[in-house]
Formats: C-alpha cells, structure tokens, sequence
C-alpha cells in the first residue's frame, strides 16, 4: 500500500527569506517540494532556485561516499573508502598535527550553504569540537560585517524594521537591494505598500528587474551611497522638514552631524554620485514630507571599502526624518539581532585563548609561514568559489603539506583540492532550526527522508570524530533535539512559549514582537538609549573606484544571480543552462572606447586576475561601470576562473569586510 505524507521543512540557504516548505513523500521517497500556503511570510511560494530543490537532492554528481584524493591536488581524483577510514585517517592527521603544530594549526573554514542553528553557520556547528581541540577561531566575516557593524555604531543593533510593515510605507527606498532576485517575498509587502498609494525608489549601479518594477530608478556609482544620503539630509534641511522633537529627545551628536550633512548639497553629490542634482532634489523634497519613509539596504550595499560608513550613514535618515516613530518607517537591514537563541559553543573548553583567523582572508592565512595553517576544514563553504583573491587562495590549496577535509554535497571547486571528502547531508535529511534574517520567524526543519548514500549530517560527522580522536566531554555528543531544546532555553520574552513540540508540530512560530513592530519606542540599545549621529567629516568614506587613475578604469560590481544563491545551484544543469556563458554588462560607450561588440568573448582582468565572459552591451550600467553576476563554478567557466579571481583581498572600514564591489578592472580581446 502507498504511503504518503506531507514534512514540513524550512529552506537552509543564504537569504533573508528562510522559506518554510512542504515535502511530499512517497513510500519514503520525497516526491514533491512547494512553499508552506500557511506561513505568513513564505504563503506558498519558493523563488526559481530552490524550486528545483528536490530535483537537486537526486543530482548524479551528488557525493555520496567518503573519499581520499588519489591524484594531484586540484584534479578532483579520489577513491571510494569507508567512513572507519575517513575517520582513522583524519584522526591520526590531526592527532600529529596538534602534537607538533598545537591546535591553532587548524583551522575550521565555516561558511554559510546552510544557515540552521543544529546544522549550520548561524548556530557555530562543530564549534564545540574545535574549541575542544584548541583549534583557531574562524572569523565568518565575508557577508554582512561592515553593514552590521555601521548600524550598530548608529542605533546600537544593526536590527531595525519588521519587513513586514513595509506594507504600511507612504515611501519607500530599495536602496542598494534587488528584492525581487534576491528576497522576493518582501515584494508582496510593497506592492499593499503601493495599493495604498506608496511610492517605491530603487537606488542601484544596475537597472535590476527590482528598479524595472518600481517607480522611480536612481543610477548610483558605486559605492558612493553615503554622499547621496547626506545630500537627501540635506534637502530635508533645507525643507525645514528635520523632525526637531525627535532630534532633541531620541538622539545624539546633531550638532556635528549637521554640519557634516551641510557639505554635501545636492550638486556636490551629483559630481560624486553621477545622479542628476535634480533627481537627488526632487527624491530630498519626497523624503522631506513623506511620512513613513521605509529604507530596504541588504548586503551588498556594503561591500565596498567604506561599507560600513555607509551603512552608517544611512541609518541616520530616520533620525533626521523621525520616521522611527511611525510603524513602516526606518530601515530594515537584518533582523537577526532579534533571534535570541542561546548558542553555547562551550568556550570554556579551549585549553588556552587562541589566534582567530579572517575568513576573507583566506589567501593571507595559509600563506603564513611564521603560524602556519597545517589543516584546513571546510564545511558549508566553497572558497575556491566564493571568496575574493581566488588565484592566490589556489596557490595555498595547492600546498602539499596542507590537510585539506572538505565536508560536501556536491564536487566543487574547493572539494578538487581535499585530501579526503565527507559526504554531508541535505535540508530534507537531517534536523535544523533556523530564522530569516529577512523576518521574524522561527523556522522547523524536519527530516522527510532518510540520508542518501552515506552521507551523514555536520552535527553526526562531529559526533564520530570526536569520539575516534578519543574525547570525553559530554557536550560533544548532545543530540539534535537536545541542542534544539538548548537553543529555545534562552531566558527572553520573543521566545516565550515557543517550544520544540510546538515548532516540529506546525512548522514555525513568530517571535514575540508586537505587530505592527515598531523598534526602539523604548530607545535604542546604546548606552545613551539615543541614537548616534555619524561624527563629523566621517559620514562618506570614497570606494577605491572613485577616480580611477591607473591602468584599470572600469568599476566593476558581482551582484547575485537570478538562478544561483552563491556557488549553490552551479552545478545544476537546467538553472546553468537559464544562466548561460557567463556575461559582463557594458554600456555602449565603454563598448564603443573599446571595441567591444555584443556577444563577443573577451577578457575581463586586473592585477589580480582574470576572468573570460561574453560582452553584453547595455543601458543597465552606467559608463565606467561593468557587472558580472556570482555564483558560477570555476571549473565550469571558459578559463577556469569566475569573477572571484579579480577580487581584492582588501578589507572595508568595519569588521574587515569583503570588497567585492570595489574593484577596477578593463576588458580586452581574448589573447
């Protein structure tokens, strides 16, 4: 007889969505994947990525044994072993590594393919047993930091709006996002914005189908935000619209800021901006007496080397306008400061403190030769793929006395070069937590099926190791559910009466915030209880691509695909054949200077590297700025590079963010 049933289930991807889904399984097969109808925020959608989720569970390159590298490093030659030898061979490994180097040799490369709290990234998994090693600290920098970093400078947390009340915004500015690629469930939240009269403004280097769809489209260079955000304070000055009582009661350091806003009238922001002083004028005159006045900036807003400046910067609009007084007004960037779920990765047990290691700086660290870096694990993460200076992160990989384990689902970049490959698990296998950084949701995951092959989940591949390298301390080995239970032991109210029976019954819960949500009626959590203005001659911090005086003079920006989310899905044969030959966007007049023709194939270099792409010439970027999206494999592109390999190894002014949109770069034949 056949059996079926409906799992629910939460997607485990970098996105601020965190989409709760339904599984259909059949007789212990999963057959069918749709978008859970009954949560508020997913409403039975999944985007064109994940909607080919399943298909991608059953994939014929999924890894599906533990392997060991029978070839060279970086020729993705490996044999089939068993997971006793997978194991003995890595115990002995960093049994001899710890004996010789101390455990600071290692270093657990974490990213984020997956962002629950038992499997993933946002809950440290496998923490516990590095620490317990005394391994180093893995510095998870390379998405968010700047941003996060700058709003926390400003309103002490970089929490702000409940995107949700973007539903009740008269204005509202997507600054910096491409909602509709890259969190498309916010837009059914600004289109009720719309119904009753809002008026929507997408600020961005690139005409995105997100600016296609809104009102009013604002080109911006690059990294530049900060001027235009001074200039728009500006005219609110000059509108005499600064929300006096707020400034006097709510924040700090106006003084100071105001003189700082009074450099940059509209006209000086124009030459900076490349936005007609007009068009910031008239955007100012909205601002000035549009109330609420809702901002939407994700994280690519502050990838550039004064991100977290920008941020900054942004956030003080609210304090200007007051607009932090009204439900749909303010700024919504993360929400996942208001998750409080007790992570405990059991510091304690580290024999001694240790050095932390920066994960956009991966090239520099195993370059060292004073504190080398003597095993690499990657779990969650495909640098090779992912992270900026790719040519010189190969160089490190490449080392012959670098132990390099890679925990994957897939052949990837990164897993060419391992010494040994553990097979991992996939969202419908394994237990997980997880909240949107786009929402206030907790989210269940529930395994639907049984593992595939032999693949084992993060949380069980550590269990095993720590007990083969012969380790006692009992948290290494807490189960799933008593890690959930763990998580939901927090003492704070936004968790009140949400339990573990009640998430695996319905699949999710709402945190405990008022609706409409409306932050900081109590104050903001600084120590003033008042928001800080940005001090003066500090509100714009130019990117390196501002006035090109070197060879390379196109600015160039990675945006994300509209078929990847990072790396994941670049090796899925149907969303690659909708992504194409990779492509660089010029416009028509950087083309003409060079000789470029649509469609040709051509190189795309700097210093750093390079990249081979097809020319798509178009009016979606302005002169002296080209883009190529991210997410394609390495391997997979002509050339054996992706745009990763022109990226600086630089860091922003906050958190040692990623730069990846700060670059120069020009394009030239093929040799």
């Amino acid at each position: 007889m056949t059996r079926e049933l409906n799992v629910l289930g939460a997607c485990p991807l970098d996105c601020p969505d965190t989409c709760s889904w339904v599984v259909t399984v059949r007789d212990g097969e999963a057959v069918g994947l749709r978008g859970n109808r009954d949560q508020p925020y997913t409403r039975g959608a999944l985007c064109v990525k994940v909607n080919r989720y399943l298909e991608h569970t059953k994939a014929a390159d999924r890894i599906l044994h533990p392997m060991r590298r029978v070839g060279p490093k970086g020729s993705g030659r490996f044999e089939r072993i068993s997971w006793d030898e997978a194991l003995d061979e890595i115990a002995t490994r960093l049994t001899a590594i710890i004996d010789e180097f101390g455990g600071e040799a290692i270093w657990p490369y974490q990213g984020t393919g997956t962002l629950g709290y038992i499997q993933g990234e946002s809950g440290l998994a496998g923490q516990r047993l590095w620490n317990a090693l005394g391994a180093s600290r893995h510095d998870l920098n390379i998405c968010s930091r700047a941003g996060n970093l700058g709003l926390a400078r400003t309103n002490g947390t970089p929490g702000g709006m409940d995107p949700e009340t973007f539903a009740l915004s008269k204005l509202i500015l997507l600054w910096g996002t491409n909602t509709l690629t890259s969190g498309h469930h916010l837009w059914k939240f600004i289109q009720e914005a719309r119904a009753n009269g809002a008026h929507v403004v997408a600020i961005d280097p690139i005409r995105t189908r997100t600016a296609d769809q809104a009102d009013e489209y604002l080109a911006i260079r690059p990294g530049t935000d900060a001027a235009l955000a001074l200039a728009l304070m500006y005219v609110v000055l000059n509108e005499g619209a600064e929300d006096r009582d707020y400034l006097e009661h709510h924040t700090t350091g106006w003084e100071d800021f105001e003189r700082e806003i009074r450099k940059y009238p509209p006209k000086v922001a124009a030459e900076i901006t490349g936005i007609p002083e007009k068009d910031i004028r008239a955007l100012g005159v909205r601002l000035a007496h549009t109330r609420p006045t809702g901002i939407r900036a994700t994280m690519g807003i502050q990838r550039h080397q004064g991100g977290g400046t920008a941020m900054r910067t942004i956030a003080c609009i609210p304090g200007v306008t007051g607009d932090w007084k009204y439900p749909g007004g303010g700024l919504a960037y993360s929400t996942s400061a208001y998750v409080p779920l007790r992570v405990d990765s059991r510091r304690e047990l580290l024999p001694k403190p240790v050095r932390t290691l920066t994960m956009t700086r991966l090239a520099e660290g195993l370059a060292d030769t004073e504190k080398p870096v003597k095993c690499l694990w990657v779990y969650g993460a495909n640098p090779m793929g992912s992270t900026s200076d790719q040519n010189r992160i190969r160089e490190g990989l490449l080392r012959e006395d670098l132990f390099t384990v890679v925990m994957e689902q897939f052949p990837t970049d990164t897993v060419d070069y391992a010494d040994i490959v553990l097979p991992a698990t996939m969202q419908f296998e394994h237990m997980d937590l997880h909240h949107g950084y786009g929402h206030m949701y907790l989210l269940w995951n529930e395994p639907a099926v049984a593992p595939a092959g032999e693949c084992l989940s993060t949380t069980e591949t550590f269990r095993r190791l720590a007990r083969r390298l012969g380790l006692t301390e009992p948290s290494l080995y807490d189960s799933d559910l008593k890690i959930a239970e763990e998580l939901l032991s927090a003492d704070h109210p936004a968790l009140a009466g949400i339990t573990v029976e009640g998430l695996r019954e319905k699949g999710w819960a709402r945190l405990n915030y008022p609706e409409p949500f409306v932050p900081f009626t109590d104050g903001f959590p600084t120590p003033s209880r008042r928001l800080r203005f940005v001090p003066e001659g500090k509100g714009y911090v130019p990117p390196a691509t501002i006035r090109p005086d070197g060879p390379y003079k196109l600015a160039m920006i990675t945006p994300a695909s509209h078929v990847f989310l990072n790396t994941v899905f670049g090796n899925n044969p149907e969303l690659t054949r909708r992504a194409g030959a990779p492509k660089v966007m010029v416009n028509e007049k950087d083309a003409a200077d060079r000789g470029l023709s649509h469609g040709q194939r051509v190189r795309v270099f700097n210093d750093n590297g390079g990249m081979t792409a097809e020319v798509e010439i178009t009016d979606r970027v302005a002169p002296g700025v080209v883009a190529t999206p991210k997410g394609s494999w390495p391997k997979l592109s002509p050339g054996g590079t992706n745009v990763n390999a022109l990226v600086d190894e630089r860091d922003a002014d906050m958190g040692r963010g990623a730069v990846y949109h700060d670059n120069l770069v020009e394009i030239g034949p093929l040799p």
